[in-house]
Order: structure tokens, then C-alpha cells, then sequence
């Protein structure tokens, strides 16, 4: 089964397009809003070295802005 994880925060429209993508493909994932959970922040950086969002995991593959057709290929 695929694991796919969303880092967003409360105002990104990219993140809300992004949740709005994956909601409309019924591709379950789980969200971890950075505004609500700042002791992500860090893991994001350390992991990725980048700091915007939104950043998404699926399978263990990082995937960094709104980027549909890489969520996809990455699910495969």
C-alpha cells in the first residue's frame, strides 16, 4: 500500500490545491500541517533542505512543490 504524506501549512494555496488533487484521485494521505505541528519544520529541512511548502513523501520519495504528475509517477 502507498504511504503518501502532505506538509503544508494553513494559508498555502499550493497545499490547498495539492489536498484538493489527491482528495479528487481517492489517493488517501495523511496531512501534517506545519502551523499546527512546528517541530516538523526542522525534519523537513534536515530531510530535504528545503523550507516551503508544500512537501510531499510517497513511499519514502520527496516530492517538493504542487506537482501532480511526480505524485503520480512516484505511486506507480
Amino acid at each position: 500500500m502507498n504511504k503518501v504524506t502532505v506538509y503544508t501549512t494553513t494559508h498555502c494555496p499550493y497545499c490547498m490545491m495539492l489536498k484538493k488533487f489527491l482528495k479528487e484521485q481517492d489517493i488517501p494521505f495523511t496531512e501534517v500541517n506545519l502551523d499546527k505541528n512546528p517541530s516538523m519544520i526542522a525534519k523537513l529541512v534536515n530531510t530535504t533542505g528545503q523550507l516551503g511548502v508544500p512537501q510531499t513523501e510517497v513511499n519514502g520519495r520527496w516530492i517538493i512543490g504542487y506537482d501532480p504528475t511526480r505524485i503520480l509517477e512516484a505511486l506507480k
